[in-house]
Formats: C-alpha cells, sequence, structure tokens
C-alpha cells in the first residue's frame, strides 16, 4: 500500500516546496539572481499611464547658474524595484548628458533614495545606492567617464502614484568639481547654461515688433523679463508677446499683461461670437518635436489662467508654431530669449 501512494506523496512534496518557493521568492521578493550580482538590470522605457500624487509636481537638475533642465513630472520606481521609469519624467535627459559630455572636469553625485518599507532584492547594501547606479550604469553607456559620477543611497518618505503601484521621485542629483568656462557651455530652450546676467533696462537696448515678417534686432545682452516689460498694451485686437523664464512654461506677469487679460476676459464674456489665438513658439534648439511640443505646453498654460476669468474653452484658439517663424535671430543669446514666447491676440 505504502509503494502506490508514494507519487502521491512525492507530488505533494513537490507542490509543497513549489508554493514556499512562490510566496518568498514572487510575492515576498526575498530571493534574488545569484547572476546578477554585480549589476542592475537596464532603466526600463515601457510606457505607462502616469499619475502625478500631490507635491511630486515637476522635478529640475540644476548645476547652479550654469545649467538647469526642468520635468513636468518626475522619476518613478515600481516599489521595492531597482530600474527608473524614464518616461514618467515628461521629457528625455539628453540636455543632461549634453552638458556632462561638455564639462568633462564636472562631476555629478547620484542619490538614490527608498523608504523602510520597502524591500531591497539587490546585493547592494540598500536599494537606494541600487537605484542610484542605475542610472549611473545608463549615463556611462551614453559616454559619460565612469570617473564623473559617484553613487549614493539616502532612506526617505516618498509619494506613491494614485495607482498605488510606483513611488515618484528616487533620484538626485548634485554636481561638483571644476566650474564650466564660459566658452564650453551649452544652451537650449530646456537648459540654462550660462550664469544669470545681471544687465539693467540701462545697459541694453530692447527693439520689440509683434511682425514676424522681419528679424528684430537686439542689442546684447537682454533679459527676458526686459523683453516682457518692454512689451505695452495698446489694443486686444493688436498682438502682444508673452516672454518665458528659459525652460519655463508661466510667463512674465507685467502691469501691461494684466491690462491686456482684464480687458480681453471682459470682451470675450461679453461676446461669445469673439475669440482669442494663442500660438506659442520656441528657440531652434534642442530637437524640433519637443520644441513643438513645449510651444505647445507654453500657449496651453496661458490658456488655462485665461480660463480662470469665465472665458469658455472654445473661445480661446491655441496654435504651436515650435521653431518655426522666429521674431528674432537664434544664433544669439538674446535673439534665441525673444523667441521663446506666446503671441495672444483677440481675433476682430
Amino acid at each position: 500500500m505504502l509503494t502506490n501512494k508514494a507519487p502521491w506523496i512525492i507530488l505533494l512534496l513537490l507542490w509543497m516546496i513549489g508554493s514556499t518557493w512562490w510566496h518568498v521568492c514572487k510575492i515576498k521578493q526575498l530571493c534574488f539572481d545569484v547572476g546578477a550580482a554585480s549589476q542592475v538590470e537596464p532603466l526600463t522605457t515601457e510606457k505607462e499611464v502616469y499619475t502625478t500624487p500631490p507635491g511630486a509636481d515637476g522635478f529640475t537638475i540644476a548645476d547652479g547658474n550654469f545649467f538647469r533642465v526642468s520635468f513636468p513630472r518626475n522619476f518613478s520606481f515600481a516599489k521595492s524595484g531597482a530600474n527608473a521609469n524614464m518616461n514618467a519624467l515628461g521629457g528625455p535627459i539628453d540636455p543632461l548628458i549634453t552638458y556632462l559630455k561638455a564639462n568633462r572636469d564636472r562631476t555629478l553625485e547620484i542619490t538614490g533614495y527608498y523608504t523602510s518599507a520597502e524591500t531591497n532584492a539587490t546585493t547592494f547594501p540598500n536599494l537606494g545606492l541600487a537605484r542610484a547606479d542605475g542610472m549611473k550604469q545608463y549615463l556611462v553607456q551614453q559616454g559619460i567617464p565612469t570617473a564623473s559620477l559617484t553613487t549614493r543611497g539616502t532612506e526617505r518618505n516618498l509619494p506613491a502614484t494614485a495607482r498605488g503601484d510606483s513611488l515618484v521621485g528616487g533620484l538626485g542629483f548634485a554636481f561638483g568639481g571644476t566650474e564650466p568656462a564660459a566658452d564650453e557651455l551649452v544652451e537650449t530652450d530646456l537648459t540654462v547654461s550660462k550664469p544669470a546676467e545681471t544687465s539693467t533696462a540701462a545697459t541694453s537696448t530692447t527693439t520689440v515688433s509683434t511682425s514676424t515678417a522681419a528679424l528684430i534686432t537686439l542689442t546684447e545682452p537682454v533679459t527676458e523679463k526686459e523683453l516682457a516689460e518692454a512689451q505695452k498694451f495698446t489694443s486686444i485686437f493688436k498682438p502682444m508677446d508673452l516672454y518665458f523664464q528659459l525652460g519655463e512654461a508661466t510667463f512674465i506677469k507685467t502691469d501691461e499683461t494684466k491690462k491686456f487679460f482684464d480687458e480681453a476676459a471682459k470682451v470675450l464674456n461679453a461676446n461669445p461670437g469673439k475669440k482669442l489665438l494663442l500660438t506659442g513658439y520656441t528657440d531652434d534648439k534642442g530637437p524640433e518635436e519637443m520644441n513643438l511640443q513645449l510651444s505647445r505646453d507654453r500657449a496651453n498654460d496661458v490658456k488655462a489662467r485665461i480660463r480662470k476669468s469665465g472665458v469658455k474653452s472654445e473661445q480661446i484658439e491655441v496654435k504651436a508654431k515650435g521653431e518655426s517663424e522666429p521674431k528674432a535671430d537664434n544664433s544669439t543669446l538674446s535673439g534665441r530669449k525673444a523667441n521663446r514666447r506666446v503671441t495672444v491676440v483677440v481675433l476682430d
């Protein structure tokens, strides 16, 4: 009789072993791959529907006044996962790579964050260090020298996505080393690549025109604030330009822009058949597709603000021109600043 029961006993034992393995390794994630002792899996680029939790809006990587790149969202990590979801940022980190390649004497410390509630299934001392090393390996693959990158792990609270299956944040960046030389700096519409200018209205002359038929002339240097303040309100039916700090989607507000929007709101609310046209532009630095999206984002931000005045959505038309139709020469810094704008006008 025992002989007849032997196969069933063996099957029962195998089932118990398999169930135990599944519970410990798959559910609790307490097992790790011995072959992965010195590496972290590559950063994932899988698409996900990303919902930003409260307090997790936007993410910026900056090197003082020399470099700045801002993203609409932040990195995300699966709970107890070591691989960053790059797509969650809402834009590529190419400007960071370009900056590091152009400034080889700068070093970058990458800090990985983790929570006490997470399980560290990696071979690193903590999950934060594993996350930081994952980003380091990605940058090395893009041509950044290993010697320029250091990593560390720090425990902290991380907000979760609305779905609750991912954590927002997980990475921080700090620069060190020799400051960049002025002739080595690079600039795109998403980055600040030179120290902030200290010119005043008394030392710069700005000629501003709403026409795109011919490029305007700007005397270097000029700031975005000066460009914004040079715009004067005369009529809502005459185009007026709104200006933006580098990489920002919120326009610089002045007394003149307030006059325009106060009057525009009155006319639009009283005349449902009239429309406000918002046209977004950028400079010609960076990928064309990204510039087109940035110009649309800026115009949509203006739309959201005028909507608060009670203007109906169907009365506001948004156009994205990206780097096309510049109003100033993109070969100069001041010209590029003048091209980062949204033109507003009520259609008569």
